[in-house]
């Protein structure tokens, strides 16, 4: 691995006159230095490994998958060929891996489509950072492309809806649940689509299992939300998420913007995208959604209202130089960037892993501000780690940088309680993975229970649940333990 002149400064022998590197020595302020002996250290000398969340893959990386060895740098950068050559069909994906992978693989990836909750949606740019040589444990596979042999039964408690949105929906395509923020949906597309994703009832199409409801992007439907929002002067928070604000037209992000930083009690917007992740591309070329985004930053600005990205990088692997280059354009142009992150087995579920994403985001100017305990969606058992295994990589990442670029690791209260610190749960049994949260601002009357997966349980804990008839048991046990038995659980 190559590395820059700045890192090698940093590993050569603390003892010894270092000579700065050519770039810090030419600098107006800093050429003197070369002559200062360097002060003797007070921590161990790093190695290369501990600075590679500095490095980014470089290069024409895709050239290497056999249906884009003749795209060039320019049309790979292209967000109109990124867009019409992303996979959303089976056989599509069928014949993309014919000369990429094994046969073994590609049925289990058509069986495992076969029983998903999503759609299909692949960039070219995720396709050609996975590892078709060992797809099985790719991080960027496991999240996008469901395999029949991986699956795990759905815990009894999972549902399609977990975090109960659409009963805090007052007109379709808007969620109020806490005092003074709302979520806005105005439509149900995404550049990708996640496996694991929260609103598996509502985004993408119909699938072979489920009906799902419809965001659809229709302006005038969009005026029922805002005329809500301006009738509640509690609400100085909007989230414009769906689907994805990556599919919004730079028309829409001007009107969506426009519109909501008119009403007085709007303080803050935050435009909500995975699309730095699976297409940063569009940032560097599709300057006019580039420039929407910015207008409205700079229209909040004026009016002393704040506005910024809220994207989702969930692996180090989905960064490259490109994503480097549209997060470096939009901190130059005055876009404040966070992400929020969803632990995932085999993905970022191990302190490693989660401090190489956390560092590596801080060295580009993007926030690590949330990490998810992964929802109660069904179809994605597979995924979801403990509570306990949660708990770990929190403790881990805590003190490894900066307080502002750290993580808040987080359940989002199933049925509806809104985020709670992950540890912050009035009991746990770790024996039958029941976590019991209390969440008085939204509902001082109501519990909220999160459930482990089964295979992440001890055995004892394993055959209970095999036990159906034990059920309501084990659940009014962990209420009565928690000592809130006056409360009722919200699902």
């Amino acid at each position: 691995m190559n590395y820059s002149t700045d890192e090698i400064s940093l590993i050569q022998e603390a003892n010894k006159v270092a000579d700065l590197p050519p770039k810090i020595a030419e600098a107006k302020h800093l050429g003197a230095l070369a002559e200062i002996d360097i002060p003797d250290p007070n921590k161990d000398v790093v190695s290369a490994d501990d600075l590679q969340h500095r490095q980014f893959v470089t290069g024409e990386f895709w050239k290497k998958i056999p249906a884009f060895k003749n795209i060039s740098t320019e049309e790979f950068l292209d967000t109109k060929w990124q867009n019409k050559n992303t996979i959303h069909k089976i056989a599509k994906l069928e014949e993309f891996l014919k000369d990429l992978t094994s046969q073994e693989f590609i049925n289990d990836a058509v069986k495992g489509m076969d029983e998903a909750p999503m759609n299909l949606r692949l960039s070219p740019y995720i396709l050609s950072l996975i590892n078709w040589d060992d797809p099985y444990i790719d991080p960027l596979r496991i999240q996008f492309i469901p395999l029949g042999a991986s699956r795990e039964p759905d815990h009894p408690k999972l549902t399609l809806d977990s975090l109960s949105e659409q009963d805090d929906s007052p007109v379709p395509g808007l969620v109020h649940r806490y005092f003074d923020k709302a979520l806005f949906l105005p439509l149900d597309v995404c550049p990708v689509y996640c496996r694991f994703c929260t609103r598996s009832y509502a985004i993408g199409s119909d699938t072979d299992t489920i009906d799902k409801v419809s965001f659809k992007p229709v302006p005038d439907n969009w005026n029922k939300a805002f005329a809500y929002i301006a009738s509640r002067p509690e609400i100085e928070d909007i989230v414009i998420s769906g689907g994805d604000a990556y599919m919004l037209v730079p028309d829409r992000i001007r009107q969506i913007g426009e519109v909501l930083l008119d009403i007085p009690h709007i303080r803050r917007l935050r435009f909500a995208t995975k699309g730095p992740a699976v297409m940063p591309m569009k940032i560097l070329t599709d300057t006019a959604w580039t420039d929407a985004l910015v207008d409205m930053v700079d229209l909040g600005r004026s009016k002393s209202k704040e506005v910024v990205l809220h994207t989702h990088f969930n692996s180090a692997n989905e960064i490259t130089q490109i994503t480097r280059d549209a997060m470096d354009l939009l901190f130059k142009r005055g876009v404040t960037v966070r992400n929020q992150s969803v632990l995932i087995r085999g993905v970022n579920d191990t302190a490693e892993e989660m401090i190489h994403l956390v560092r590596k985001l801080s060295y580009m100017n993007v926030q690590p501000y949330y990490v998810y305990q992964h929802d109660m969606v069904q179809g994605t058992e597979e995924m979801r780690t403990s509570v306990a295994q949660t708990e770990e990589v929190e403790r881990a990442v805590r003190g490894v940088t900066a307080g502002f670029n750290t993580p808040l690791f987080v359940t989002d209260a199933p049925g509806g309680g809104g985020k709670r610190d992950v540890h912050s749960y009035d009991y746990y049994d770790r024996v039958t993975g029941i976590s019991v949260y209390r969440s008085p601002s939204v509902d001082e009357n109501k519990l909220y229970l999160y459930f482990d997966p089964i295979s992440s349980l001890p055995e004892k804990g394993k055959k209970l649940w095999e036990d159906e008839s034990l059920h309501d048991d084990l659940i009014n046990n962990a209420i009565k333990a928690s000592g809130f038995a006056n409360l009722s659980p919200a699902l």
